[in-house]
């Protein structure tokens, strides 16, 4: 690779979380090593470090660079890079608490937990996990938990520390979804159905004549309440759905969205009058969650994208199981959904899409038996990646 040192440095300029950039050639590609600052990641009580780091930093970099140049793989490191990892034996509590938070976790995330372990970085653990490790301090230990805390205190040992220094009580306690999204919230669904027809005769025009819309499948979303689950390729993947479901599933209808961009200036008077549930993955985790179970309580249709985020290279991204609790929290049979064209219409960084045809297919719905959420989440990934490879 050419001008390594410049590109390394603007690694370092597009994030203010990242400390320190490596840039080397791995099995003949762009690797990037990484190395936060943490520091600044508390100030800014950022609990999702990867994402941050990857959609803020690696895929910035890679909207700006030519194809041969973008970065392919990175690692994420707890410590300076040039500094090597201890090797000291490291003493773990000898108590019941540091115990049970360290069975607890192990039930999440199945791997080795080391009193140094970052709960994120090391032991992998997503927003959803998080929400189960608040709930269970909480109810275990009698000691309130929320992002503001947690991104302080994301390594093993001083969580424990923590726990242990706010603890009222020890009853180590199951997590009840049921039990925590039935909570009262006072918030309600706001309904805008003649917004949403409005947007509809708007839309649907315009997107078949200059997409070329091609639709199948609209008769497998099943008249009861539903999940549906597409792929996510642009910006435009929401308005699509929007515009060719029908009237009389849209207007019943909610779509989940994320505050960082549909909060903004520019875009939230649509999300505040299109039955838009504003969420952010590094704040108010549980209020979020409720507000999205509030849609199945009322027996409404809910639109989630399981990916999270827009894929920047068309390959589909991990799915987050978030969509499958819903499911089987209620009982909500997941109807997949394909979009294939979107990507070349409108990819990240662009921004007036390309009159590219768009296919739009909705696949038969996935009910949920007596599966875990991994397995409701792996059963919507095959139905997709089979659509795809046809």
């Amino acid at each position: 690779m050419k001008d390594i040192e410049e590109k390394e440095r603007r690694l370092l300029a597009l994030s203010p979380f990242v400390k320190e950039a490596q840039l080397t050639l791995k099995d003949g590609f762009p690797h990037a090593k990484l190395y936060p600052d943490f520091q600044a990641l508390q100030s800014a009580h950022i609990v999702n470090i990867e994402s941050q780091l990857r959609w803020y930093c690696i895929e910035l970099y890679n909207m700006e660079v030519d194809e041969e140049e973008k970065i392919r793989s990175y690692a994420i490191s707890l410590h300076p890079l040039q500094e090597a990892p201890s090797t000291k034996a490291e003493e773990v509590p000898d108590d019941a608490l540091y115990k049970s938070l360290e069975v607890f976790l192990f039930s999440m995330c199945k791997c080795e937990i080391h009193p140094s372990s970052h709960l994120e970085l090391d032991l992998r653990l997503d927003s959803l996990n998080y929400v189960e490790l608040f709930l269970f301090v909480e109810q275990s230990f009698g000691v309130e938990m929320n992002e503001v805390i947690f991104s302080e205190i994301m390594v093993m040992q001083d969580f424990y520390l923590y726990v242990k220094a706010h603890k009222k009580s020890f009853h180590p306690t199951e997590m009840d979804w049921i039990k925590m999204l039935s909570e009262d919230m006072d918030e309600k669904l706001i309904y805008s159905p003649f917004v949403m027809l409005l947007y509809k005769m708007i839309m649907l025009p315009l997107f078949r004549l200059y997409f070329r819309i091609e639709l199948r499948g609209v008769e497998n979303i099943p008249s009861r309440s539903s999940i549906i689950a597409p792929t996510h390729q642009s910006m435009l993947d929401g308005f699509l759905i929007e515009a060719l479901l029908p009237y009389s599933i849209l207007k019943n209808t909610f779509f989940v969205a994320y505050e960082a961009v549909f909060g903004t200036k520019l875009l939230r008077p649509i999300s505040d009058n299109g039955q838009t549930l504003l969420i952010d993955a590094d704040r108010n985790l549980i209020r979020s969650m409720k507000r999205c179970a509030l849609v199945l309580k009322d027996k409404k249709n809910l639109v989630i994208f399981p990916e999270g985020a827009r894929t920047r290279d068309r390959k589909l991204l991990k799915f987050s199981p978030f969509f499958a609790m819903l499911s089987t929290t209620y009982n909500a049979p997941i109807v997949p959904v394909v979009i294939d064209g979107s990507f070349e219409a409108l990819r990240a960084g662009k921004l007036f899409p390309r009159p590219v045809k768009i296919k739009i297919t909705f696949l038969e719905p996935i009910y949920p038996k007596n599966e875990s959420f991994e397995q409701i989440t792996k059963r919507t990934l095959e139905a997709i990646e089979k659509e795809l490879a046809k």
